[in-house]
């Protein structure tokens, strides 16, 4: 049987942490995916998302949620890229993170998002799970800014922020899911970066980078 990997070399990719698993989500994995989402991610009428994907009637997640996947892959290329990693805890599916960029090439800038069911949050797997992606990024792809950003009243999101030592950057006013929303801007350089006392396992790097269009 062809691996996944030999047309989409991204499949490949492990990032292995003290306690999680990040690789990008197969066709296999959607099923546990929207089984995460469907759990809960936050407080119902409190969505942290600037689009409020988990609000959708359960009978159209698993729709929008592979149909996500399937846009992200097939857009992928070196000047607009986006990993969309699931990540596993113990063998189960408890979230996502991302990891993407445009025109990398040239401003060596990564972007990042994700989402952790509720079950799995307050145990620092958010925070795991974003150090993991931020050392790949410096260490791996050669990015020399990482950014990201979180609503104001996001204190979780911003918490993980400010312990790796993301630096704010300004407050912007923008339309999430229709209603006006404060938006907090960070980012993290490897100076700022406060690194976690554990390695990064990484797997499946070369092939990805290349497919990618990236030289470190």
């Amino acid at each position: 049987m062809i691996e996944p990997a030999t047309y989409w070399p991204p499949f490949g990719l492990t990032l292995t942490t003290p306690r999680l698993k990040l690789r990008p989500i197969r066709d296999g994995d959607i099923p546990a995916a929207v089984e995460a989402a469907l759990s809960g991610v936050h407080e119902p009428g409190r969505s942290p998302f600037s689009n409020p994907w988990t609000e959708a009637p359960a009978h159209e997640l698993a729709t929008s949620m592979a149909q996500w996947y399937w846009r992200c892959r097939g857009a992928t290329a070196p000047e607009d890229w986006a990993l969309l990693l699931g990540i596993w805890h113990k063998d189960e599916f408890v979230g996502c993170q991302d990891i993407g960029a445009k025109d990398f090439a040239t401003i060596r800038t990564v972007t990042t998002g994700s989402w952790l069911r509720r079950s799995a949050q307050g145990r620092g797997l958010g925070k795991e799970m974003r150090a993991a992606v931020a050392l790949y990024a410096f260490d791996h792809l050669g990015a020399d800014l990482a950014t990201s950003e979180a609503a104001v009243w996001n204190r979780q999101s911003l918490g993980v922020s400010r312990s790796l030592g993301y630096e704010f950057n300004g407050i912007t006013r923008a339309i999430w899911g229709g209603k006006a929303q404060e938006v907090q801007h960070v980012r993290l350089t490897p100076a700022t970066f406060k690194r976690p006392d554990w390695n990064l396992h990484v797997k499946g790097h070369e092939a990805t980078a290349k497919y990618l269009g990236i030289q470190k």
